[in-house]
């Protein structure tokens, strides 16, 4: 456990957000490559991890002792940020858990090392959602919150939405600091799942246009693209928001007080950018994990340094493994793969008939042409 106060240094603070890693037993190389090259290159004052650090549903975590390989998995994650001396904080996503071994027992692993970042937790049994506070030579100056935005639900398979105590916690800690400090204190909250309102920053447009994505389930038969003011900054939407079910208002409760500058999210691995909606930023970081599905070497971290002389803004950017290597990938078959694979279970769904019809009609032509060279 990492016990020094986070402070600012020469005016800034660095933050690395690091978002579904979600490896396996085996470890992949590149994965730990990009975290190396990253960490040596920008010098964080602290990674936050935002989720799926683990694939818990992979099988290759069943064969042997569950808790002894998601232990091992982990470690071979932290070995970059414990290499390079820089303190991580941690939150989950809808897979970590999915091994059998609970947030709350793979949190008390992270916390094995000295590095581990606990912050102010909402509850013994949620050690994904905190506050850590940062602090300047004038005392506590930020916040940073990391919220569990839980999992599927088990009816639908769809998402659940952060939970009206996690909230309620969540005011109640604004409102104490705001009191102790005078005003309430400014401050990024970091979960893996997005709200439902990343929906309001994209632009719905007909099915057919060019680079538009289909949403589904809430958003069945719409489709969507950035608005070219965000993609020419560089942002990218390759996958629709997998947004909860059902709204339990968080964007409302976070921007009540106009203290939350930003909401940064992972879960789609496809989707790099950085909106606006009501003085809030909400801001997607893609996924980083070669073993699986991604946006090829466009695979990265977002960075985000806040500023000691102006608060009430921060700067910020994604460093990706194009940006921080010429190597080639170490398994590019696997890559290819990963880089053209469905991103959900829904399009897996409306892929399987075009596939089957493919097949067919191959086979079809596949006999035609063996009986036309019989003959």
């Amino acid at each position: 456990m990492y016990n020094e106060p986070l402070r600012f240094h020469n005016g800034s603070f660095k933050l690395m957000q690091i978002s579904d890693i979600q490896e396996l037993a085996r470890v992949n190389p590149d994965s730990l490559k990009i975290l190396t090259l990253a960490l040596e290159r920008e010098k964080p004052d602290l990674a936050v991890f935002t989720g799926d650090q683990v694939y818990g549903i992979h099988p290759s975590f069943r064969l042997g002792d569950t808790r002894e390989k998601i232990t091992a998995t982990i470690k071979a994650i932290l070995a970059p940020l414990e290499k390079a001396g820089v303190p991580f904080a941690v939150t989950f996503g809808n897979h970590d858990d999915q091994c059998g071994v609970s947030n709350t027992a793979q949190a008390a692993i992270y916390a094995e090392s000295p590095l581990y970042v606990g912050g102010f937790y909402r509850a013994d049994d949620d050690k994904g959602t905190c506050r850590i506070p940062l602090f300047a030579d004038n005392g506590h100056v930020f916040d940073l919150y990391l919220i569990d935005s839980n999992g599927q639900t088990d009816a639908t398979g769809g998402y659940l939405p952060v939970d009206r105590a996690q909230l309620d916690w969540f005011r109640e800690e604004r409102a104490e600091t705001a009191e102790e400090d005078g005003s309430p204190v400014p401050a990024i909250v970091f979960q893996h799942i997005p709200v439902p309102e990343y929906y309001d920053v994209l632009r719905r447009v007909p099915k057919g246009t060019k680079g538009a994505v289909e949403a589904f389930r809430t958003h069945k038969n719409e489709f969507y693209t950035l608005p070219e003011e965000i993609a020419a900054a560089g942002g990218f939407l390759r996958e629709s928001p997998a947004t909860p079910d059902d709204n339990s208002g968080e964007f409302d409760v976070l921007k009540a007080d106009g203290n939350v500058l930003a909401l940064s999210v992972g879960h789609d691995h496809y989707n790099s950018f950085v909106a606006e909606k009501d003085g809030v930023k909400l801001m997607y970081t893609q996924g980083c994990g070669f073993n699986v599905y991604g946006p090829g070497r466009q695979r990265g971290m977002r960075i985000i340094t806040l500023r000691e002389e102006d608060l009430s803004r921060f700067d910020t950017y994604t460093v990706t493994f194009d940006d921080l290597t010429g190597d080639p990938v170490r398994h590019p078959i696997q890559e290819f793969v990963l880089t053209h694979i469905p991103s959900s279970i829904e399009q897996v769904k409306k892929w399987i008939p075009l596939a089957a019809a493919g097949g067919a009609l191959a086979a079809g032509a596949a006999a035609l042409l063996i009986k036309s060279r019989k003959s």
